[in-house]
């Protein structure tokens, strides 16, 4: 356990650089649900589903695509209804319009383009036409409404692929996928085989962060997380319609996401396996650039499974793509260990006889001042890197699953940071963690999955561990590059540049914390944009705890009526450096009555927080 010093001295470093403290959290409850019916508002929540009274509450709100970037006095605007699965940079129109020069046989046109911010509409989001509150994990790993992802087409050219059922007023997923229809279960076991020479696991072989290219519905990964074994799952918007959304609404952790022309927004070594079935990506092409990207994520000794056509076909062109898919392998120092029914198995090894080939084709190898941690908005390179590219370790072993989550790797030597840093901030968000379930008071699959903003080492995602959830941690672009340490933990994040919408559909989080996220320094956007985007990705009924300086605190509260937010204030006043809260509850009631007219029936959820850091000689701010 750290000294109360160093605690200290590592929040002083943290974005606001003061040594004195004072941070807030405010916690907002979205009320956002329902139907359109003219041009007024109608919230209705079936009470079947989240336990309140059945009532119609008109709301004010105008339906319409506002010309200007501005809040009206009365309130945002509600976008129209065809906007509500509106992704602002993953629109295939615009990118085909915006740009004359897109390379197409490359996928560019899959990739995330964003409209200048004015272009973007200035309006809530709304639920599809008759939306209901999402089925809880686990069972909606199986089972989700159709109202809320109304799209037919993937059930009809997938289902006999068992990816998706219709059943009723729900959609049913089976488990399935092109190369293993029969279920992920079987496929899973096979590939833990496969890798163990019959003897193990994925989980015994030390499988512990996935990277799932082509995810399709996500099943893949739904049947991964039983096993401890942690996936991002990530597939582009394109004819097979709405694939990511399932994935989404079932619960599992997925991105639109494609490999193209930029590298992927994870750092370097970030995966113990990659895995593509049937994933549509030409590997064989471009000079086997697409594998050496795969390259640079995957972890040493990580395997790379690759489920398709070259892999076991001997007609049409399918032989001379495995060759050619082949021969980038081995140039790679990829081992082939293993080609059954329809998988083959490649393993990234390490030893000297692949340092003397890199030795000998220099122009192989990635330049040195190259970072392969700073991915985002980089074009991919035609090159791979060595072990040890300067300055991280040439081979860092980390400690099994989970006990890496409390551990400090070597890269953070790199980034500047130290090791009490590292402990401070992991004992500051444990008991962070503790006080917001208190605040909350919901039983512990209330969420399923919390995207942490400002995510820095992936403290608040660590001291969530034992409950039954998944962080998504966000590192902005723009900050201090810690998402290799996130990875290092064993936990999954992405870098994202909060002026941009995120690459997800809307209604996608439970839970979005955002710690000294909307007080930032920005280039190009306001605070009002990030929560928009905030509200955008939302799902109705969900929550934001928003941490930060009292004044962007006081301006949130204040904007949050007109996002149709109800919120309510809550002090913390804490003693010494222990960020243990002390004080009373303000204003606290037995229930929230929302300006819609129906009582939630539940605690008070966000207050006004203030975290007092002493300085050691015990004087206040």
């Amino acid at each position: 356990m750290q000294s109360g010093s160093s605690i200290t001295a590592h929040l002083a470093g943290l974005p606001s650089g003061k040594l004195l403290i004072a941070t807030f959290a405010l916690i907002i409850i979205s009320f956002y649900s329902g139907t359109l019916f003219g041009e007024r508002r109608l919230v209705y929540t079936p009470g079947s589903v989240v336990g309140i009274q059945n009532e119609h509450t008109w709301l004010p709100n105008r339906i319409s695509v506002p010309d200007k970037r501005q809040v009206p006095e009365d309130g945002m605007h509600v976008c129209p209804q065809n906007f509500a699965e509106l992704i602002p940079c993953h629109n295939r129109s615009f990118s085909r319009i915006s740009s004359k020069s897109l390379d197409y046989d490359r996928k560019e046109d899959l990739e995330k383009h964003c409209p200048p911010l004015k272009d973007q509409p200035f309006c809530l989001v709304p639920p599809p036409q008759s939306y209901q509150i999402p089925i809880r994990w686990p069972k909606s790993r199986d089972l989700i409404w159709r109202a809320n992802v109304n799209h037919s087409k993937l059930a009809e050219v997938k289902g006999g692929q068992n990816w998706v059922h219709e059943n009723g007023s729900m959609w049913w997923f089976p488990g399935g996928g092109t190369h293993f229809k029969h279920g992920a279960e079987e496929y899973i076991e096979r590939l833990g085989r496969m890798i163990t020479n019959g003897q193990g696991t994925l989980s015994t072989a030390g499988i512990v962060q996935v990277l799932d290219v082509g995810c399709g519905v996500g099943s893949f990964s739904a049947y991964l997380t039983p096993l401890g074994i942690n996936t991002m799952s990530f597939a582009p918007r394109d004819e097979h319609e709405n694939q990511l959304q399932f994935a989404l609404e079932r619960g599992i952790l997925a991105m639109l996401s494609v490999l193209a022309i930029k590298r992927l927004p994870y750092p370097s070594k970030s995966f113990d396996m990659v895995h593509c079935s049937r994933c549509r990506v030409d590997w064989h092409k471009f000079d086997g650039i697409l594998l050496k990207e795969v390259d640079r994520v995957l972890r040493p000794e990580g395997y790379f499974v690759y489920s398709a056509p070259p892999a076991y076909r001997s007609d049409k062109d399918f032989p001379q793509e495995w060759k050619q898919i082949l021969n980038f392998a081995t140039a790679m120092c990829w081992e082939l260990v293993a080609r059954e029914v329809q998988t083959a198995v490649w393993q990234k090894k390490l030893h000297e006889t692949c340092q003397v080939k890199y030795d000998e084709h220099q122009n192989f190898l990635c330049d040195e001042e190259d970072d392969p941690d700073k991915p985002w908005n980089k074009p991919m390179k035609n090159c791979i890197y060595r072990a040890g590219h300067p300055p991280y370790p040439k081979n860092e072993k980390l400690p099994p699953w989970p006990s890496r989550l409390w551990v400090a790797s070597q890269r953070l030597g790199g980034l500047r940071g130290t090791v009490d840093q590292f402990n401070a901030d992991t004992a500051f968000w444990k008991e962070q963690v503790v006080y917001y379930w208190s605040i909350l008071d919901v039983p512990d699959n209330f969420f399923r999955n919390v995207m942490d903003m400002n995510a820095y080492y992936g403290g608040l995602a660590a001291a969530l561990f034992d409950k039954p959830l998944w962080v998504i941690n966000v590192v902005p672009s723009g900050g201090k590059n810690t998402l290799p340490i996130i990875y290092d933990r064993g936990l999954i994040g992405t870098f994202h540049d909060w002026c941009e919408p995120f690459s997800t559909y809307p209604r996608t989080y439970d839970l979005l914390h955002a710690f000294r996220v909307l007080s930032a320094k920005r280039k190009g956007c306001q605070m009002v944009d990030v929560l928009l985007e905030m509200d955008r990705m939302l799902r109705p009924l969900g929550f934001v705890i928003i941490r930060d300086s009292s004044a962007t605190v006081q301006a949130a509260a204040a904007l949050a009526p007109k996002f149709l937010w109800s919120s309510t204030i809550h002090d913390i006043h804490v003693n010494e450096l222990s960020c243990a809260p002390c004080g009373s509850y303000i204003g606290a009631s037995p229930s929230i009555v929302s300006k819609y007219g129906y009582n939630v029936g539940v605690p008070p959820l966000l207050h006004l927080a203030a975290c007092i850091m002493k300085e050691e000689d015990g004087h206040g701010p």
